[in-house]
């Protein structure tokens, strides 16, 4: 309900003034729509601060992880295998499903997540878990996940903007990618002397 105010105001030609109501606002009113228009406002930032996030290293990073998880996950779940290429020389990484016997050729039709590490996440190298490590001659790595896990497990190590490692460690396994702050050292597997059994 609406408060009212009363007032002499005219309301005839002859000019005799006469009591007529006005309506008008509150100050509570005014601090109610002040403050619901500070929430929206809230909102509106809040939207667009988590838009900005996107683009930092951590969310830069757990999407390479999320693609090698989706990667991993659809393999176990189906006889199809899938491989993630780590290409640092173009700094990027793509997600593609395998449908030919040549696993070199790569059909457009069979990628399904082609992204960029971006300006806060560049890709350092990568060092797989028989120690074969990219070089300036080998600057791209396969990670191919098949119904009974990785072929190869191992790290890809991400530097942040201040030049920080991270690694993304891949164990065969278990199936299972994390993201871990520094330049983690793998779990080999043991040759069969190493083994006490």
């Amino acid at each position: 309900m609406m408060p009212t105010c009363t007032a002499l105001m005219p309301v005839d030609r002859k000019g005799r003034r006469a009591w007529r109501r006005c309506r008008a606002f509150t100050l509570t009113e005014l601090i109610v729509a002040v403050v619901l228009i500070a929430l929206f406002v809230q909102l509106a930032v809040i939207h667009v601060a988590g838009l900005l996030t996107r683009s930092t290293f951590k969310a830069q990073a757990q999407e390479l992880v999320s693609t090698m998880q989706m990667a991993a996950s659809a393999a176990a779940e189906s006889n199809r295998r899938y491989e993630v290429t780590i290409d640092l020389a173009e700094q990027r990484y793509t997600l593609r499903e395998i449908t030919t016997p040549d696993l070199w050729q790569v059909l457009e039709e069979e990628i399904i997540i082609d992204n960029d590490f971006g300006d806060n996440c560049r890709a350092a190298y990568v060092l797989f878990d028989d120690l074969v490590e990219t070089s300036e001659e080998y600057q791209v790595a396969h990670f191919r996940a098949g119904h009974s896990g990785w072929q190869y497990g191992g790290k890809i190590v991400l530097l942040d903007e201040d030049d920080r490692p991270y690694s993304v460690v891949i164990s065969r396994l278990n199936r299972i990618v994390t993201l871990k702050e520094g330049d983690v050292e793998l779990l080999l597997p043991r040759r069969e002397d190493e083994i006490p059994f």
